[in-house]
C-alpha cells in the first residue's frame, strides 16, 4: 500500500488543542482536531482513552461514539477506539502517566462496561498481563477479535507468553511505561524484543520516548515488518508550543515539543505530528522513505486489517501530496 493511502495513527489522545480525555469535548472540538489531523495527511486514528475512574472512562468513550455517529469527517478519521488501560501495572514506573487511583486488575465485568460504552468501535486494549488473572480478559478480547496489546507492564517472560497463548498479539509504546533503571538484561524491553516474532511493537519516534539510535537498534532487532510507530499525541500536537491542559496535568511545552509532568519526572504522551514522526525517521533514524512508510502507513493498516478499509473515502489526491512532507 502506498503513500496515498494516508498515515493511519494507532494511539492519539488528542490534537491540536482538543483533548479526547476531557469531560467537556464538543462536537466543534473534535471535528477542528480531526480536521487538523487529515490536513496532516492523516487518513486515520484509534481515539485513544486512558486510565481513569471507570464511569468516566465509559463517558467519555461513549461521548466520542455520539459525536462520531453525528459528523462525516469525524467518522472517516476516527477509524476505531484504543483503550489503554485501566487494567496497567499499579507500579511507579510502569504505571507512567496513568493515575494509581484509578487502575485495577483486569476482570470481564469492567471491560465489558468500557466496551459498551465503546459501541462496538473498540479496536486495541491495552492491560498489563500480570493484571489480567488467568488471562481471562485477553482470552475474551481476543475471542472478539478486538487486538490485545501489553503495555505499562513488567510481565515476565513467561508471563508474556501466556497471554500470547491467550491472544495477545501487541505491545504499546515500546521502550516507555516502564521505569528509567532496570535490569540491565532481564527487563520488559528485552523480553517483548524477544518475542518480536509473536507480537507487533508499537514504537513512539520523537526522540524523547526513545533515544533514535536506540530506537534504531530496536527496529533493527524486532524487524521492519513487525514495527509500528504512533505518535501517542497529546492535545499539543500540531500546534507547537504553549501551556495545555490534558486530563488531570497542566502542562507546558517547550520548543522541544516534548510533553511532560510538572515536575519533569516522566513524560505524558507526545505533541508530534505524524508528518514529523516521518521526517524523524528518515533523518535522525536513517529509514529509506519507503521504510518509514512502512512503519507509518503499511503495518498499522495489516495489524487493523479491513477495519480501516471503509475510512479510505475523500480527497486521497491531496492527502497523497501531504503524506511524507
Amino acid at each position: 500500500m502506498g503513500a496515498s493511502a494516508g498515515y493511519f495513527d494507532l494511539q492519539v489522545n488528542g490534537y491540536f488543542g482538543v483533548d479526547f480525555q476531557s469531560d467537556d469535548l464538543s462536537a466543534d472540538d473534535l471535528h477542528r482536531a480531526c480536521a487538523a489531523l487529515r490536513n496532516d495527511g492523516v487518513a486515520g486514528i484509534l481515539a485513544t482513552i486512558i486510565t481513569e475512574d471507570l464511569a468516566k472512562m465509559a463517558r467519555r468513550l461513549a461521548r466520542i461514539v455520539e459525536l462520531r455517529e453525528r459528523d462525516p469527517l469525524v467518522r472517516d478519521v476516527i477509524g476505531g477506539i484504543h483503550i489503554e488501560g485501566p487494567f496497567i501495572s499499579p507500579m511507579d514506573g510502569y504505571r507512567g502517566a496513568h493515575p494509581k487511583d484509578a487502575v485495577r486488575p483486569a476482570d470481564r465485568d469492567a471491560m465489558n462496561r468500557l466496551l459498551d460504552a465503546a459501541g462496538g468501535l473498540t479496536r486495541i486494549v491495552t492491560l498489563a498481563p500480570e493484571n489480567d488473572p488467568g488471562m481471562s480478559v485477553t482470552r475474551m478480547l481476543a475471542e472478539r477479535n478486538i487486538r490485545v496489546s501489553a503495555g505499562h507492564t513488567n510481565a515476565t517472560l513467561d508471563e508474556l507468553m501466556a497471554a500470547i497463548d491467550a491472544g495477545l498479539s501487541m505491545f504499546t509504546h515500546l521502550g516507555n511505561g516502564c521505569p528509567m533503571q532496570m535490569h540491565r538484561h532481564d527487563n520488559i524491553i528485552q523480553r517483548a524484543l524477544s518475542l518480536s516474532d509473536r507480537l507487533w511493537l508499537m514504537f513512539i519516534a520523537d526522540g524523547a520516548h526513545v533515544p533514535f539510535f536506540a530506537l534504531r537498534n530496536y527496529i533493527g532487532a524486532a524487524g521492519l515488518e513487525r514495527c509500528i510507530v504512533v505518535t501517542d499525541a497529546v492535545v499539543p500536537a500540531g500546534k507547537g508550543p504553549g501551556r495545555f491542559k490534558l486530563g488531570r496535568w497542566d502542562l507546558l511545552i517547550g520548543e522541544d515539543l516534548v510533553a511532560r509532568a510538572p515536575d519533569g519526572s516522566h513524560l505524558i504522551g507526545s505533541a508530534m505530528s505524524m508528518p514529523q514522526a516521518m521526517t524523524r525517521l528518515v533523518e535522525r533514524v536513517g529509514l529509506s522513505r519507503e521504510e518509514a512508510l512502512r512503519l507509518t502507513v503499511n503495518n498499522p493498516r495489516t495489524v487493523m486489517g479491513h477495519e480501516v478499509e471503509h475510512n479510505e473515502r475523500g480527497d486521497r489526491g491531496a492527502r497523497a501530496e501531504r503524506v511524507g512532507h
